[in-house]
């Protein structure tokens, strides 16, 4: 993924400005900073659903040429783990983490639902997740914890190219924040798959990441890219 001068504004106040990087296939980057900096902002660029103020993100797909965000292609292969889950309240634990792979087919074909590879795929991701016992439940009534690990199993079995996972372990204690994010990671290190993912805890970062990018609220242009060296 190439980041070309990329610049993020919210009303008139610039949250990055020239941000230019390339961050390689297959790798954990982390994206930190304090609230309110623009970590939320710039997956929402990335995955096209803000507007740049300047500058643009290329997205290479596998086995596809390069995408900007407003090409639909970059959606087929990009999954978004957002803070709020955004998940159906009365659908069921299965059936949102099912979600992940309607992209694969024509509307027609999921109005009697998904095949059973799909479904057992979902639960065997499910059940990784520590949520075997809740494919049934309505996602309204499960924890907040129980739903965010509903949406990374959703992002999970999209199988995309690239990952954007906005605080994704924000409700959940140590063993739980492990599981995920080393699911995460293996995603990176067996399938070449690319995550950027927000993180407050600096511990977490140093374990799991690759890269880590950093915006700084007193300076938009001073971004940083770095390598996490183990």
């Amino acid at each position: 993924m190439q980041l070309r001068g990329l610049g993020i504004r919210r009303g008139e106040r610039w949250l990055v400005r020239g941000l230019t990087a390339d961050l390689p296939r297959g790798a954990f980057v982390a994206v930190v900073g304090p609230s309110g900096v623009g970590k939320s902002s710039f997956l929402a660029s990335v995955a096209g659903l803000l507007a740049p103020a300047e500058g643009e993100v290329v997205v290479r797909c596998a086995q596809d040429g390069p995408h900007r965000p407003d090409d639909a292609e970059i959606q087929r292969c990009t999954g978004f783990v957002f803070q709020h889950n955004l998940l159906v309240p009365t659908a069921t634990v299965l059936d949102n983490t099912l979600a992940g792979r309607l992209g694969r087919y024509p509307a027609w074909r999921t109005l009697f639902g998904l095949p059973g590879a799909d479904r057992r795929a979902a639960y065997r991701i499910l059940c990784d997740l520590g949520l075997g016992a809740n494919v049934h439940r309505w996602s309204c009534q499960t924890s907040g914890g129980e739903q965010q690990r509903t949406a990374v199993a959703r992002a999970l079995l999209q199988e995309p190219d690239l990952y954007l996972a906005d605080e994704p372990v924000s409700n959940l204690d140590a063993y739980l924040t492990g599981r995920v994010l080393g699911l995460l990671r293996n995603e990176t290190r067996e399938h070449g798959r690319t995550v950027l993912c927000v993180l407050h805890n600096a511990d977490l970062v140093e374990r799991f990441a690759d890269l880590v990018l950093s915006f700084d609220p007193a300076d938009p242009a001073n971004w940083k890219l770095r390598e996490v060296r183990r």
